[in-house]
This record gives structure tokens, C-alpha cells and sequence, in this order.
């Protein structure tokens, strides 16, 4: 039997000090693991790291590198479409895809838990949640726990999408949900990207599931979160939710 190969799509930012680091722990666990970072012109070289790394891993590690910083959104979609890519291609014809953070607030070792939700027991799309079995995060400010929460409580008031964390970034894809959503195409390039997916495989009848983890915010590196994702995400899905209703879109 074919093992089954997954592909983790890691954006990356100005990311020197945990990338490499991510890399070495995520194929510690898995030889059928690949990565893709996606990287958008770091200042610090991240890409350059990478690059030589990929030299020892020319057949598991491979590298977007975007001329500027882009956002989070594109960055995935073209992630996805160099996924996609490789459908017919017989050494890297990923059935799964996944996708996290760069910084070690995603713990690697949850993608084994994952992918066992989408090889064995019939799941599309797995959730890392941080919500499901109460507030799971590690050493955020009151404030941004607040503003992720309520985003999240908002997200699913909004979309009805029954999922405690739809913001949440760690997410496991079978290939085909990843497949019939860019069909579609994705309209937000902030973190409301994160919400989109979820609701467009919902709409797509895919079996969405949330499996507890714990975030534990970065000891290394600055954040990229800013105060401009607050209007995409408040106007934005409720333009989302009634082009659903009336467009069916």
C-alpha cells in the first residue's frame, strides 16, 4: 500500500529564529511529511535559510519566495495551487494538506493527531481548536484572547458554521476540499481567510472536525497581527454570508 504523503504549508515573515528549527521537528515526526514555505521577502533571510536546508532535503522541503509581503490569504492560495500542482505527479501527490504557523504556537506534534482524523475515521477538514474544550492558550494578553474569542463566537453567529474556532490557523485539508474551494475562489487576504475556508467547505457538505489544542504564543520573533483585521472580518463575512444566501456563491 502507497503511503499516504501530506503537504504542510508554512507562510512565513521574517521568521530566522523558529523556521529551521519547525522544520527539523515537523520531519522528525513523519518521513511522509513534506513542507512548502511561502515565504514574502523576509528582511531577516529567512528564504536564505531555507534554501540551504532544502539542499539536505531536495525531495521534502521546497520554497515559495514572493517578492513582497502579500499577506496571509494569497500566500495560502498560492501555496495551494502549487499543491495542486502536483496531483498527477507520482513522488508528491498529496492527499493532505495543512496548514500553520511558522512560530511554534502550533505545537507539530498535533499533526499527528490530525492526520489520523482525516486517514482513518472519514474527516474533510480538521481543526486545531483552541476553544473546544474551554480557552486553551498559552501566554497571550487578556485582550487578544478577548478579541480571538469573540471573533470566533462572531464568526460563527455570522456564518452558522458549527465550529468553536474558526479562526484558528491549524488546519488539516484532505486535497480535495482544497481543490473544490479554490475553484471558487478566496476572497480575503487577512487572517478572515482563515473563517472563509471553513464556511466554504461547510457550504461544500465536507465533515468539518475540531480536535483540542494548546496555543502557546512565540518566544521568538515578533508578531504579525495588526488592528486592520478587525473591519475585513466584521464586514467581510457578513458580505460573505449574503452573497451565500442570495448568489449561492
Amino acid at each position: 500500500m502507497t503511503a499516504t504523503k501530506s503537504l504542510i504549508i508554512i507562510p512565513t515573515y521574517n521568521e530566522c529564529d523558529n523556521i529551521i528549527d519547525l522544520i527539523d521537528e515537523i520531519f522528525s515526526l513523519d518521513s511522509n511529511f513534506h513542507i512548502l514555505v511561502v515565504d514574502d521577502n523576509s528582511k531577516d533571510k529567512t528564504w536564505e535559510l531555507v534554501e540551504k536546508k532544502i539542499k539536505k532535503n531536495i525531495n521534502r522541503l521546497f520554497i515559495l519566495k514572493r517578492k513582497y509581503k502579500l499577506g496571509l490569504g494569497s500566500a495560502y492560495s498560492d501555496g495551494f495551487k502549487w499543491a495542486l500542482s502536483k496531483i498527477n505527479n507520482k513522488i508528491n501527490n498529496y492527499k493532505n494538506i495543512y496548514t500553520m504557523d511558522a512560530d511554534f504556537s502550533h505545537n507539530p506534534k498535533d499533526l499527528l493527531r490530525m492526520k489520523v482524523f482525516l486517514i482513518d475515521d472519514g474527516v474533510d477538514l480538521v481543526v486545531g481548536s483552541r476553544y473546544i474544550t474551554g480557552v486553551n492558550v498559552v501566554n497571550w494578553p487578556i485582550q487578544r484572547v478577548l478579541l480571538s474569542y469573540f471573533g470566533s463566537w462572531y464568526a460563527r453567529f455570522i456564518t452558522r458554521v458549527p465550529v468553536m474556532d474558526l479562526t484558528s490557523g491549524y488546519v488539516g485539508y484532505k486535497t480535495i476540499v482544497i481543490k473544490e474551494i479554490m475553484k471558487k475562489g478566496i476572497e480575503f487576504n487577512g487572517y478572515a481567510y482563515q473563517i472563509e475556508m471553513k464556511f466554504k467547505a461547510y457550504v461544500l457538505k465536507y465533515k468539518l472536525f475540531e480536535i483540542p489544542i494548546i496555543f502557546t504564543d512565540r518566544t521568538k520573533g515578533e508578531s504579525k497581527m495588526n488592528k486592520s483585521i478587525i473591519p475585513e472580518a466584521i464586514f467581510g463575512l457578513i458580505k460573505m454570508k449574503l452573497k451565500n444566501i442570495f448568489f449561492k456563491v
